[in-house]
C-alpha cells in the first residue's frame, strides 16, 4: 500500500502544482493590467510594477490554497477514475476511504506548509506591498501605526502613544505625547495613566508634566486632572485598515488575547485567516463524492464532473464569506463563523463518501 500512498500523493503534487502555476498566472496578468494605469500616472516605473507583482506572489498563493487543493484532489481522482485504475482498486478490495487518503494527507500537508508561509513569509512581503501601492503609488503616507496593541501617531505638534481600549469610546489609556523641536530636541512630555476628550476638551488624569525651560533644563509637574489643547481629536487617531494584513498569525492572536485593549478586529481577523487557509480540506472532502457519484451516474468526462465537484464545494466557500460578513458585525462570534462551515462540510463530505463506500 505504500507504493499506491506515494503514487497518489505524487500525481497530487504534480497536479497541485500545474493549477497554482496556472491561475497565478492568470492572477499576475490581470493584476497587472489592472494597475499598470496607476504605476504610471504616478510616474512609477515598470520595474516597481513587476517588484510589486513579485512581492505580491505569496498573498496570490494563500487567496488560491483552498481552490488549488479542491482542484488538484478532484483531476487527480477524476484521472484515475478515467483510466480505470480506481475501478481496478476497487475491484482489489480497497476501499474508496482507503484511496483517497493518500490525497488528505498530501491536502494536510500542503495546507501545513501555508500555514508557515503566513507566519514567516507573508507578513514582510504584504507590508512591502502596501508601502508600494499606497504610499509610493497612491502617496497615503500612514501617519499611525499599532505596535503590541498600542498606537503611536504622528501629529502636527509632536507625538502620540497610547491603549485604546475600545475605539468607539474617546477614552485613552497610558497617554503620553511628546513634541520636539526643529533640531529634534525634547520640548514638551506629558503622560497621564488615563486621557479623554469630552466637550470639545483633552482631559489628562493622574500624570506628569516636563517642559523645556528658556534657561535650559526642564521643569516638572506632577497634576491629578489637566486640561491641555492639542491639535488633533481622537477621530484623526486612525491607522490605516490594511495595516492588520501586516501581522503574523502569532501577533494577531497575542492582540486578540490582550485584554488592556479591544480585541474584537483582531479576534475576528485571526479566525478569518487561519480558517480560510484550512477551507481546502472540507472543500476537498466535499468534491470528492460528488465527483464520484457524477462518475457513476454520467460517466467518466471530466467536463463535468469537475464542474460539477467544484460548483457545490464553492457553495460552502460561498456560505464561508458570508459568515465572515457576520463575524465582523458581531452577529456571530468569530469562531463559530470561521469554522462551523468547515464542520458542516466535512460532516456531509463524510456522509456521501460513506454511502459511495457502501
Amino acid at each position: 500500500m505504500k507504493l499506491l500512498d506515494r503514487y497518489l500523493m505524487a500525481q497530487f503534487a504534480k497536479n497541485l502544482a500545474l493549477v497554482i502555476c496556472s491561475l497565478i498566472a492568470i492572477y499576475l496578468l490581470v493584476d497587472f493590467f489592472e494597475r499598470l494605469d496607476n504605476f504610471l500616472e504616478a510616474k512609477k516605473t515598470i520595474g516597481l510594477a513587476i517588484k510589486f507583482l513579485l512581492l505580491k506572489l505569496p498573498f496570490m498563493y494563500m487567496q488560491l490554497i483552498p481552490v488549488c487543493i479542491l482542484l488538484a484532489g478532484i483531476i487527480t481522482l477524476g484521472v484515475l477514475n478515467q483510466h480505470f485504475e480506481f475501478m481496478a482498486l476497487m475491484a482489489g478490495g480497497i476501499s474508496v476511504i482507503r484511496i483517497i487518503r493518500p490525497l488528505l494527507v498530501a491536502a494536510v500537508i500542503c495546507t501545513l506548509l501555508t500555514v508557515a508561509i503566513g507566519q514567516w513569509v507573508l507578513p514582510a512581503t504584504t507590508a512591502a506591498t502596501n508601502k508600494i501601492w499606497y504610499e509610493e503609488v497612491n502617496r497615503q503616507i500612514p501617519k499611525g501605526i499599532i505596535r503590541d496593541g498600542r498606537t503611536y501617531f504622528r501629529g502636527t505638534e509632536g507625538i502620540y502613544s497610547f491603549l485604546r481600549p475600545n475605539p468607539g469610546k474617546n477614552e485613552f489609556l497610558n497617554f503620553s505625547f511628546t513634541a520636539f523641536d526643529a533640531e529634534h530636541g525634547l520640548t514638551t512630555l506629558l503622560t497621564a495613566e488615563s486621557a479623554t476628550w469630552e466637550n470639545g476638551a483633552w482631559l489628562l488624569k493622574n500624570g506628569q508634566r516636563k517642559e523645556r525651560a528658556d534657561a535650559g533644563g526642564f521643569s516638572v509637574t506632577i497634576f491629578k486632572t489637566l486640561s491641555r489643547a492639542f491639535a488633533e481629536q481622537p477621530e484623526e487617531f486612525f491607522v490605516p485598515p490594511y495595516k492588520i494584513e501586516e501581522l503574523s498569525y502569532t501577533t494577531l492572536l497575542r492582540q486578540a488575547m490582550d485584554t488592556k485593549v479591544s480585541n474584537q478586529e483582531s479576534m475576528v481577523e485571526f479566525h478569518r485567516r487561519f480558517s480560510y487557509i484550512f477551507l481546502g480540506i472540507p472543500l476537498l472532502l466535499l468534491g470528492i463524492p460528488v465527483l464520484l457519484a457524477v462518475h457513476k451516474n454520467k460517466g467518466r468526462d471530466l467536463a463535468l464532473a469537475i464542474p460539477v465537484s467544484c460548483g457545490l464545494a464553492f457553495v460552502a466557500w460561498g456560505a464561508w464569506s458570508a459568515s465572515q460578513s457576520l463575524a465582523k458585525t458581531a452577529t456571530l462570534p468569530p469562531g463559530i463563523a470561521s469554522w462551523s462551515i468547515h464542520v458542516l462540510t466535512i460532516a456531509l463530505g463524510c456522509f456521501l463518501l460513506k454511502r459511495h463506500n457502501q
